[in-house]
């Protein structure tokens, strides 16, 4: 299978990427710290393109990659296609079919999400791990399914609710890399014109790296104001 995952591994940052940089970046490496608890047999959750899969087969003790998403999924790559689609309400799998699963920024997409979470932790063999990021400090995407932001709190309720046990719940960023994501998202994103777009992003640029390496292996508490960019975590039936 071709890898899809270039921009989502090996990550640039370039003018036009500042935007997606640090999220991006975030994510790989919370998937990265997460790699040796994920082993047999994974179920990617909402898989999309997949872009995760060839560095997840070759750089851990998963031996079975299996992508599942929705029947009506937004098609990022046509070339691409899931293992298995679910119309959402019950996934086609025997209980205790897997010794993992992840979802990366999937269940802000979910209605209901605590049918998904019962749904992950049923398909899950006895001591499976399920990994998982959402975001926090992002915009409208997706629309109009972008469902939910999750606090810590709320994540780790759900969580417990369903049955999993040792929720670990980690920020991917705190307050300097919330300000360079939302400056990096205003210069790419907003509606000014092009040309001031190209002289500020130019600007920006050195200031969003330097936000970034100040907020790099900061303890983040989850604590009155503090504020985040996004969640990760990893939990165990």
């Amino acid at each position: 299978m071709k890898n899809m995952g270039n921009d989502f591994i090996n990550i640039p940052f370039e003018i036009k990427n500042l935007d997606r940089y640090y999220i991006r970046t975030s994510i790989f490496n919370a998937l990265k710290r997460s790699l040796p608890k994920l082993e047999g047999t994974l179920l990617d959750i909402g898989c999309g393109k997949m872009p995760y899969r060839e560095y997840i087969l070759n750089n851990s003790q998963v031996e079975k990659y299996v992508g599942l998403d929705i029947e009506t999924a937004i098609a990022y790559d046509t070339s691409v296609q899931p293992d298995v689609t679910w119309d959402g309400e019950v996934m086609p799998f025997e209980d205790n079919s897997f010794d993992c699963a992840f979802g990366t920024e999937v269940l802000e997409h979910c209605p209901d999400p605590d049918k998904i979470l019962k749904e992950v932790y049923r398909v899950l063999k006895p001591g499976g791990v399920f990994f998982f990021t959402v975001p926090f400090l992002w915009p409208l995407h997706e629309v109009p399914h972008d469902e939910y932001r999750y606090t810590p709190f709320s994540l780790k309720r759900k969580l417990t609710a369903v049955g999993f046990q040792t929720i670990e719940i980690q920020a991917t960023g705190g307050w300097h890399a919330s300000m360079a994501q939302m400056l990096g998202l205003w210069v790419r994103r907003s509606m000014i014109p092009n040309t001031k777009r190209k002289v500020l992003s130019f600007l920006l640029k050195p200031v969003i790296k330097k936000l970034i390496k100040m907020d790099h292996n900061r303890k983040i508490d989850f604590k009155e104001s503090q504020m985040i960019t996004g969640l990760t975590g990893i939990t165990r039936k």
